[in-house]
């Protein structure tokens, strides 16, 4: 008999136990009896109705899988991929709802904030910069961000997409876009250089301004810095050094 076979064969009869002994508590009157008195020890008790509820999901969510005898960390990773589609699905949605943050509400703002943070914990890439198989480099389109002066915000709009170029090959990136003075469009960028300081946080020095025919040095004290929290082959999160957040998708 092989090791899975043995495996699906026991997780079988633990789930036939379970079941029997979740029928025969409706039967037996004594189990009705400590029913009632665990019922009251419980009232007394303060609700987790959330936690209870993220759990019992996750245990179904298993349920199904383990009587097929397949390994508890192929569940896992099953129900966390679901997890994953669901967040990027209404983070997208909330990002193209608010035209990238742009008109959003407080409601909003805080709603893209916790759903930001449940996906950051599930990201299946590590270290994203340094990773020589991560899906980092290419151009990446701004789907959502909390930063005022990258939204436009009282100021010039923005027309068409913010994109976003990462090389970790030359360790170089580069953000253009168009912007719209009066009537004139004008494609404006900014090339930077990278530094990474670990396997997801790397340093950026600005180098050079283009706006339009003319181009500028950026001041040297023109800096900042990219956390990659997130990253598999359609959505990238990031956290600037401002304390801002940004959601990508890869064009």
């Amino acid at each position: 008999m092989t090791f899975f076979r043995s495996i699906s064969i026991a997780l079988c009869i633990v789930s036939a136990l379970q079941q029997a002994t979740a029928f025969s508590s409706l039967s037996s009157p004594l189990t009705t009896t400590n029913t009632r008195c665990t019922t009251q020890q419980q009232q007394r008790q303060p609700s987790h109705t959330t936690y209870a509820s993220s759990v019992t999901s996750r245990n179904l969510f298993f349920g199904a899988y383990l009587p097929l005898g397949l390994p508890i960390i192929l569940a896992k990773d099953a129900y966390d991929n679901s997890r994953r589609t669901k967040l990027k699905e209404e983070i997208l949605s909330l990002a193209a709802a608010t035209n990238r943050g742009l008109t959003e509400t407080e409601e909003q703002a805080e709603e893209m904030q916790n759903l930001f943070a449940q996906l950051e914990k599930l990201s299946p890439t590590v270290n994203p910069i340094t990773n020589k198989k991560s899906k980092l480099n290419g151009d990446w389109s701004l789907d959502y961000t909390t930063s005022a002066s990258i939204l436009g915000k009282g100021g010039a709009p923005r027309i068409g997409p913010i994109i976003q170029n990462i090389d970790t090959t030359t360790l170089s990136a580069k953000n253009s876009e168009v912007v719209r003075y009066g009537i004139v469009d004008v494609p404006r960028s900014v090339s930077a250089e990278l530094s990474p300081v670990n396997g997801k946080l790397t340093d950026v020095q600005f180098k050079r301004f283009q706006l339009g025919p003319i181009g500028f040095n950026a001041p040297e004290s023109f800096k900042g810095s990219l956390d990659i929290t997130y990253l598999d082959d359609e959505v990238r999160l990031t956290r600037g050094d401002k304390g801002n957040i940004f959601v990508l998708t890869r064009m």
